[in-house]
């Protein structure tokens, strides 16, 4: 296992970035991984390595490159719900740059590096996300339908809203396989918002699973936070890696 810190050429400068990588020659399928709000910090990295443990190579970029590399914030005490809330505050500002133009502008930034690694198998990749990064990950598979052929959602929060450019209108375009995990209890995302992101899915004709994980809150898979939810988690690696086996593994 070879985890390192690479660079990624943008439009808007350069995207430092995490870089997990099984031992080996490769090829290896990719998969592109979007963090939530927090950013990029060991907790990522070790899920990017849990990822690679299976034979995959794993990119997982920080999304606020823009505002400088990470981490951009002291992201001591996650585990306190005040400072967690306190966080949120600094991170709505950087959470709302990422406009649909400049995620599916940055998403063919990543899908472009990966393409062009000799250790990279050619093809689509696979992409999951967590919390915000599981809503732009969707916005980046609905950019580029023909080259992300599966994504995996975890506790994304406003993949439905009333704008013109929510998340969930744009899944017409996609033609790969999705998964979505719910946290249960969201307010990001409510029974109500998740019954319209399945109308929307099945009205597209997309191959897609939409669960609700009952008991676990918003962000369960970060353990360094205070709603980190073991039980959901492990059920969390479950899906995912079927997701992978079934989309990337052919």
């Amino acid at each position: 296992m070879e985890t390192t810190t690479v660079d990624v050429p943008t439009s808007d400068g350069v995207a430092d970035a995490c870089l997990a990588r099984p031992d080996g020659d490769g090829p290896f399928p990719a998969v592109l991984v979007f963090m939530d709000a927090f950013g990029l910090r060991p907790r990522l990295a070790e899920m990017a390595e849990r990822i690679a443990a299976e034979g995959y190579l794993v990119l997982v970029p920080n999304l606020f490159h823009r505002a400088g590399r990470a981490p951009l914030f002291d992201l001591a005490g996650l585990d306190d719900p005040e400072r967690r809330g306190a966080l949120f505050g600094q991170l709505m500002p950087l959470i709302g740059a990422l406009t649909p133009e400049v995620v599916a502008r940055d998403a063919e930034a990543y899908l472009d590096f990966l393409a062009a690694r000799d250790d990279v198998v050619p093809g689509p990749v696979a992409i999951t996300g967590y919390c915000m990064g599981g809503t732009n990950a969707l916005r980046a598979m609905a950019a580029h339908p023909d080259r992300i052929a599966a994504l995996a959602s975890f506790h994304a929060g406003r993949v439905v809203t009333d704008a013109p450019d929510s998340p969930h209108l744009g899944v017409g375009s996609i033609t790969g396989e999705v998964y979505f995990a719910h946290a249960d209890n969201d307010q990001s995302m409510t029974a109500e918002q998740i019954a319209t992101l399945e109308k929307a899915l099945e009205a597209a004709g997309v191959t897609y699973r939409s669960e609700l994980y009952a008991g676990a809150h918003h962000g369960f898979t970060m353990s360094d936070t205070a709603t980190y939810d073991e039980r959901a988690t492990e059920r969390h690696w479950s899906a995912l890696f079927d997701l992978l086996g079934r989309t990337l593994r052919r």
